[in-house]
């Protein structure tokens, strides 16, 4: 499913690199409805274009499609199909989808004799009807390979026990320029580790650069903001908004049990974040500068009402935050007067004394 390690932390890595990644489960896998045994390669590939039509209607079509495994084939299937998308990227894919029924073993006489199997893959029994292996078996992605017209890069395990590192040889040979090779050195082919993982995601992101628009052309397309400032503009026209400073960008949003679209935090989680890491960096700060021994800190935060109550609920008596919850966690070789302490300097961050001091706010139209 889409919450296998693998897919997971290579999606937070490239998050971390600026690069936004939509992964999402096929029809009968994980959170996806309907019935694994009635699908097959090509119902796969329609879920991954469906996926990208919704991105192109609601936020862009995909720059780059990745794919592991059986999902790498998908995706150099479907490429032709996304001509938005300017790279490909295959994780100890196969070739041909039907190298996968080679994981079949001794059921498939059985598929083939009787309509179909329990199959034990990945510690997990699925149905697999002869329709599956007939779709597999008819696939062909060597022209399409050949036909890519994408910048390609291939990852590959050559201790991958699933998908043998042949098959990585085979994409790569029918592949044409520009095309780039890396292999996964002790890897397995689900990536358990998580260093794998992140080495992929920041190979992936180093490399995609070059394909990308450059960060001059993105910078040239934003609001300018002076240093200091905090710009909010309108993404849409229900409750999505775009925050930027003069570095950084990201969404402010509802959730859509309220009418938005969850695309970000809403306004106040942005406050309670503004507290929690205001807290969590002055604690940082005070326990360093004395030299503790503090391995990690966590501050959880919450507050008594939702900002759509209060948007509908506001008068002069009643538009405000009525009380912040704040639980401190802090891990490290401290005696009790220096976890006293700690926690006295928690009340000390700026913006914990700037909420509970005097505050004026200014407003002017321009």
């Amino acid at each position: 499913s889409k919450n296998i390690a693998a897919a997971a932390h290579i999606s937070r890595a490239l998050a971390e690199a600026g690069i936004a990644t939509l992964r999402f489960d096929f029809t009968g896998l994980g959170n996806s409805d309907g019935e694994f045994a009635n699908t097959n390669f090509s119902s796969n590939v329609g879920d991954l274009l469906a996926a990208v039509d919704h991105l192109r209607s609601t936020e862009q079509a995909p720059a780059i499609l990745i794919g592991h495994s059986l999902g790498g084939a998908a995706v150099l299937s479907a490429a032709e199909h996304v001509p938005e998308a300017v790279a490909v990227v295959t994780i100890g894919a196969p070739s041909s989808p039907d190298h996968v029924i080679e994981n079949f073993g001794a059921k498939i006489d059985e598929i083939n004799d009787k309509g179909s199997s329990e199959v034990s893959l990945g510690g997990r029994s699925f149905t697999i009807k002869k329709q599956f292996l007939e779709d597999l078996n008819a696939q062909r992605l060597e022209n399409k390979i050949a036909n890519l017209r994408k910048a390609l890069l291939v990852f590959h395990a050559p201790l991958d026990r699933q998908v043998s590192i042949d098959e990585a040889g085979a994409i790569f040979t029918a592949a044409k320029h520009p095309k780039s090779f890396v292999s996964l050195d002790k890897a397995d082919h689900l990536l358990t580790r998580s260093s794998d993982a992140h080495y992929v995601a920041q190979t992936i992101a180093a490399w995609v650069e070059r394909y990308l628009p450059g960060e001059a052309e993105t910078k040239a397309n934003r609001p300018k903001v002076d240093e200091g400032q905090v710009l909010i503009t309108e993404h849409n026209q229900r409750f999505t908004r775009g925050v930027y400073t003069d570095q950084h960008h990201w969404l402010a949003d509802e959730p859509g049990s309220v009418g938005g679209d969850a695309l970000g935090p809403d306004p106040y989680q942005h406050l309670l974040a503004s507290v929690g890491a205001c807290t969590s960096m002055t604690m940082r700060m005070y326990a360093n500068h004395k030299k503790w021994k503090v391995t990690d800190i966590q501050v959880t935060l919450s507050h008594e009402r939702s900002h759509r109550e209060d948007a509908d609920n506001c008068r002069a008596d009643d538009c405000r935050l009525a009380i912040i919850n704040r639980e401190i966690h802090i891990e490290g070789d401290l005696d009790q007067a220096q976890h006293d302490r700690l926690m006295e300097i928690a009340d000390r961050c700026p913006v914990h004394k700037t909420l509970t001091g005097d505050i004026e706010i200014r407003t002017a139209a321009v």
